[in-house]
């Protein structure tokens, strides 16, 4: 069943350059130095950018992992290049939305339990709201996740049938696997099946893959967890985009394209 609100998706051709001019992908914002730093604290086992993976020593040295983001995300492969200006390509992020559309198509054929989350309130809410809609429309159940789950010294919540983290009133961007955690733990204290698919972010993401769940996952390029973690198959799809730019309506041409490709609309 189609849903009659969504947008008019755009032509490949026409979402490249619209990634490109609202710097979702193309010349982003975030800086080289930021992207090397960010590799080389998962190298050197810090756990906050794990975001709830389990690499053991297989990721230890930086130069690896900026090989798996130039692949995978699009920045720049030279390892001297050290400063300024990075990149994601936009081209591999309308190759991995079509990798997800192929993952939500199975869900909607087989009507599966799906669970929406996500560290980003600011940019993704609306894409994953949006997705989810669309699969309940397909005959999906999305998850409700339990009440009172406490996470990281706030609470988790659930609006628009999108999980997020909730301090004083005010939704939290997090990395943190902690929430999926207590939402997971949760769901299997309840006695109730856990999500046949998860589409989150960042260690909602992560800590659903690493627990042995279906995940498709949207990643900057100052995130590489998800896409060594897609590099590895635990995780199906890892989206690469600057999942915070100036409008969240700038992603709508993302979501019309991935629900269309989807055969969701």
């Amino acid at each position: 069943m189609p849903i009659a609100s969504a947008p008019t998706a755009p032509s490949r051709a026409a979402l490249v350059e619209h990634l490109v001019r609202t710097r979702i992908a193309g010349d982003v914002a975030t800086p080289r130095e930021n992207n090397l730093s960010h590799y080389r604290r998962l190298a050197n086992g810090d756990r906050h950018y794990w975001f709830g993976l389990e690499f053991g020593d297989r990721w230890v040295d930086e130069q690896d992992i900026l090989a798996v983001m130039a692949e995978r995300c699009g920045v720049v492969d030279d390892p001297h290049h050290r400063q300024g200006q990075d990149t994601i390509d936009p081209e591999l992020t309308v190759d991995a939305l079509d990798r997800a559309a192929a993952v939500l198509r199975k869900a909607a054929a087989g009507q599966q339990r799906v669970l929406f989350a996500t560290g980003h309130p600011g940019g993704l809410l609306d894409v994953h709201r949006a997705t989810a809609e669309a699969l309940r429309a397909a005959g999906c159940e999305i998850v409700v996740i339990p009440d009172g789950l406490q996470a990281d010294d706030g609470m988790v919540f659930q609006f628009g049938d999108v999980a997020m983290l909730e301090r004083g009133a005010t939704l939290w961007h997090t990395h943190s696997p902690e929430p999926m955690a207590a939402v997971l733990d949760g769901l299997e204290r309840e006695g109730r099946p856990l999500p046949d698919l998860v589409m989150a972010d960042h260690g909602w993401a992560g800590c659903a893959g690493q627990r042995g769940i279906d995940a498709v996952g949207f990643a900057d390029c100052n995130d590489p967890a998800l896409f060594l973690a897609e590099s590895e198959g635990t995780l199906q799809v890892t989206i690469p985009l600057d999942d915070h730019v100036l409008s969240p309506r700038h992603y709508d041409p993302l979501t019309a394209y991935l629900l269309d490709a989807a055969g969701l609309v």
